[in-house]
């Protein structure tokens, strides 16, 4: 590795030693910019490398709320405001047991490139929560949201911080969110959280974008590789809002999709997922896949990383980060996979996307491939600049754009740098130049 970087990186493991997550994520995209690097000196002494590793801002926070039962509960808030050089922070709230310091960091990190990889000029952030939706009632909900907005409207704006949704945070709780934003802002300004419901300033299609991003993204890389998607089996992890609107977008293109999952376990179903089911499973009654079994006597349920031992020729997960081992790499590729779509952000661990690159599968990197949700985010935010909204048709055909784009920036830059069809360094290269060229505009700020 070069000098520069090495030291950058040791650096980094030095002083965050604990978070393996941001670890991760940096290791991932220093060790595929090394070509960048070599060409540019003045990089070390601008510290260019060691200012995009660290967060502009680091905020973390309590959150206490009074459950059904009249007890006080006391929660860690995070929102970690990564980047602003190419536009406000811009990046998904987490509301999961799982939420660390580590993961909200590695999840900022990884948001500046996708969010610098959609053309659009919007910076990179991430926050949340260790609260655990699941179980929880509604007023629970509202009032651990309000809460928590009390203290992380301070730090928000439209033209400063916008969030939006991610893993625990759909439309439920933004609208709770927003209510309290508006109440102490005694403003509407509808541009500060995105993901909101059509009712009140929210986009169409931002829902699916995620997945069908995802989806449209899958279609450039195959294409362009001499395959198509049209008659492919695949199996989906997870079964939030983009893993079923993956599902949607795979069987409009052609695919048959036989197996989704949530953190219980996994449905296979060799004639092919009946997704109105999982949507009334999972959106209407909140329920567990298990359910599905109910109707779909044939199906078998089976635990949830048996998904990645099922036989096909496409795997999307869409589930959380490192869900896909080296050893989960080894049977997909012993089972015939010819492509990988991160819909989650790094579901692969770094030992497998380098087993896959190795044999050759194709891997649409999450940065770029699961990119479609934040861009029709940003397009959510310039509608209520506009106080003006688009039609599904006309969101769905900027957001298809946009990832056509996507995919042509990573393959110009992997060709580039001689690197074949790696599009996970092509697209780590493709936000990395931009990035390091509004850095270098901007000063040493």
């Amino acid at each position: 590795m070069n000098r520069y970087l090495e030291k950058v990186l040791n650096d980094v493991k030095a002083k965050n030693e604990h978070e393996t997550e941001y670890i991760q994520a940096v290791e991932e995209v220093l060790t595929t910019v090394e070509p960048v690097v070599e060409k540019h000196n003045e990089y070390e002494q601008l510290a260019l490398l060691e200012r995009m590793v660290e967060p502009e801002r680091l905020i973390t926070f309590r959150v206490p709320y009074v459950n059904d039962s009249g007890q006080t509960v006391v929660h860690r808030g995070y929102r970690v405001q990564f980047s602003s050089l190419i536009g406000p922070y811009k990046g998904g709230l987490r509301f999961h047991p799982s939420v660390n310091q580590s993961i909200m960091k590695f999840l900022g990190f990884e948001q500046i490139f996708k969010n610098a990889l959609t053309g659009l000029p919007i910076g990179g952030g991430k926050g949340g929560s260790d609260f655990d939706p699941k179980g929880k009632s509604d007023g629970e909900i509202m009032r651990f949201c309000q809460s928590f907005m009390t203290e992380l409207q301070r730090h928000i704006g439209q033209d400063i911080d916008v969030p939006a949704g991610d893993i625990g945070v759909g439309e439920r709780e933004i609208g709770y969110l927003f209510g309290q934003y508006k109440r102490i802002k005694n403003a509407y300004e509808g541009g500060v959280l995105t993901g909101k419901g059509l009712s009140y300033g929210g986009s169409l299609a931002r829902k699916e974008a995620t997945g069908y991003g995802l989806m449209y993204f899958m279609r450039e890389m195959l294409n362009a590789n001499g395959q198509s998607l049209e008659g492919k089996t695949a199996v989906i992890s997870g079964s939030g809002n983009v893993a079923i609107y993956a599902c949607q977008k795979a069987k409009e293109l052609g695919m048959k999709v036989i197996a989704m999952s949530d953190s219980q376990g996994c449905i296979y179903d060799e004639n092919g997922i009946d997704l109105e089911l999982i949507k009334q499973i999972k959106e209407v009654e909140r329920g567990r896949i298990s359910e599905y079994k109910k109707v779909h006597e044939n199906a078998q349920y089976l635990a949830s990383k048996d998904i990645w031992n099922i036989k096909a020729d496409i795997a999307l997960p869409c589930a959380t980060q490192n869900e896909i081992t080296l050893e989960d790499a080894q049977k997909l590729v012993a089972n015939g996979v010819i492509a990988i779509g991160e819909g989650a952000n790094m579901p692969c661990t770094k030992e497998a996307t380098e087993y896959f690159l190795a044999n050759n599968i194709l891997v649409a990197p999450a940065k770029a491939s699961n990119a479609g949700g934040v861009a029709t985010s940003a397009i959510e935010m310039s509608q209520n600049s506009m106080r003006y909204y688009l039609t599904f048709e006309e969101v769905d055909k900027k957001l298809e754009n946009i990832m056509i784009n996507i995919f042509q920036s990573c393959k110009t830059a992997s060709e580039e740098y001689g690197l074949g069809n790696n599009y996970v360094a092509g697209a780590n290269i493709a936000a990395f130049r931009k990035l390091a060229k509004a850095m270098k505009a901007q000063g040493i700020v």
